[in-house]
């Protein structure tokens, strides 16, 4: 049986904090608000695969009104995701995702957020799709107020 999931999440801007996407430090100078690390994709990535299953979402598993989870690694997050996921019978077919953001230029990035992934969740890398985009301007993340990512993921049990 296949399952289709789709997860979406957002951060806005903050200095003093590191600009962390698909488990990648990224230079630039404002990094992501969140209670974790404000990893936008890994979070996206995490609910597709608790949409998927029908496990509910990111926060339900891992509230920000829980202190264990305050600068956590999202990459962590998404790897106790996959053993959540698995426990329920599922393994991860494929996902496509895509960041949205109008700065910096995430490009130079893009193969090793997939590796990254790729490595944390154990499937191939040929099975993650890591795409980057602008919004040519408009809204909060063309106005540089913040990142946003989706991702869609194929599950199997």
């Amino acid at each position: 049986m296949f399952r289709i999931g789709h997860g979406y999440d957002a951060h806005r801007f903050e200095k003093g904090r590191p600009l962390i996407i698909g488990g990648e430090n990224i230079e630039w100078e404002m990094g992501l608000a969140g209670h974790s690390d404000a990893d936008v994709l890994a979070h996206a990535i995490c609910d597709s695969l608790f949409g998927a299953a029908a496990l509910g979402d990111i926060g339900k598993h891992f509230p920000d009104t829980d202190q264990k989870y305050k600068n956590a690694d999202s990459m962590i997050l998404l790897k106790k995701t996959v053993e959540i996921i698995n426990g329920h019978g599922y393994h991860i077919v494929n996902l496509d995702a895509t960041i949205l953001a109008q700065k910096p230029k995430l490009a130079p990035y893009i193969n090793k957020m997939r590796n990254n992934i790729a490595d944390m969740i154990g499937i191939s890398v040929d099975c993650v799709s890591v795409k980057a985009t602008t919004e040519e301007g408009m809204g909060f993340t063309g106005r540089l107020e913040g990142i946003s990512a989706h991702c869609v993921c194929l599950i199997e049990k």
